[in-house]
């Protein structure tokens, strides 16, 4: 048996975020379609505060894959990655391995797609300022996918470790068409945003409602256990909630799990991106209103986008080969 190993920069080489974008799109649209058969990760709390996270999906006939990922926030501290991980791509049909893929590259990838893809389903045609909170793997490719989505002018960054941010934003300057900028106040990062994303590990609240300008689109995706929360129970309750789905987020989305049992919000009342995206439901309904997109992460996702990068490292002869057999 022979596998197809990718690197991290081979990944990326790989599946741009255009490419992560239609992928992941793909990913909500059989999700809210029904042609996925993916059972809710099972969660292994590990380490200091750490979780590790066992997924796997089926898409139709057509994707197949497995992933193993580490999320140990305390690893920041020590200089090591706070997510790491493995995917499996395998024969749909025979269910053999195909090609093992970098878990936390293709994590960030997938993820920072789901906020390009609610950006572009949802945010105003003229947004021009962007902000993300936070400042590891998974900001990086939100700030990457929210320039792809809109011609931002600005791009503005905070972080909890303003010497995580200000980095950021240097390694940012020479990838995106918006000037990057780091902001050492929270609210003043928001002032005036039209696009937002927080990826963080906060268990309390960094985004507040009172300081979003009307209008303002959120994605939120740093939380994934119902003690992680990112925003307050004022956003959750003025903004129309989209979610990518309404299962997992009951399960795992913190700061949805704690405004319904308030009764600031409802499952009743939140939309899953991909029926935006098939037509089945409304997106945003004026220039006025705000909306928040959640995502916890779907197996779906890294299936579809594990299989595009599959696709093109074949054919671009990407990655190294290993006989396993």
């Amino acid at each position: 048996m022979k596998l197809l190993i990718l690197s991290a920069a081979e990944l990326a080489r790989a599946l741009p975020m255009t490419a992560a974008i239609d992928a992941v799109a793909r990913a909500y649209r059989a999700t809210s379609a029904g042609d996925v058969r993916a059972p809710l990760r099972t969660a292994i709390p590990a380490g200091e505060g750490g979780t590790t996270l066992l997924m796997g999906a089926a898409i139709g006939d057509e994707e197949l894959a497995a992933k193993i990922v580490s999320f140990f926030p305390a690893n920041a501290a020590h200089g090591a990655p706070t997510v790491s991980g493995l995917v499996i791509a395998m024969d749909p049909v025979t269910g053999a391995p195909r090609a093992l893929l970098p878990g936390g590259a293709l994590t960030a990838l997938r993820t920072g797609a789901a906020s390009g893809i609610s950006t572009k389903a949802l945010a105003r045609e003229d947004a021009r300022v962007g902000a993300v909170f936070g400042a590891g793997v998974q900001a990086r490719t939100q700030a990457l996918a929210i320039d792809t989505a809109r011609e931002l002018e600005e791009l503005r960054v905070w972080s909890r470790r303003p010497e995580a941010g200000e980095a950021l934003v240097e390694a940012l300057k020479g990838e995106l068409k918006a000037k990057p900028v780091f902001v050492k106040d929270a609210r003043e990062a928001v002032r005036d945003a039209d696009v937002l994303c927080t990826a963080t590990s906060a268990e309390a609240p960094v985004l507040c409602g009172e300081w979003l300008a009307p209008g303002a689109h959120v994605s939120a995706v740093g939380s994934f256990r119902p003690e992680m929360k990112e925003l307050d129970e004022r956003l959750i309750s003025e903004a129309r909630v989209f979610v990518d789905s309404v299962e997992a987020c009951l399960e795992e989305a913190g700061e949805l799990i704690a405004a319904a049992q308030s009764g600031v919000t409802s499952a009743r009342e939140w939309t899953e991106l991909g029926d935006v995206l098939e037509g089945r439901a409304e997106g945003r309904s004026s220039d006025e209103e705000l909306t928040l997109f959640k995502s916890v992460g779907l197996a779906p996702q890294d299936a579809c986008a594990a299989a595009a990068a599959l696709q093109v490292a074949e054919a671009e002869g990407i990655g190294q080969l290993v006989d396993l057999s």
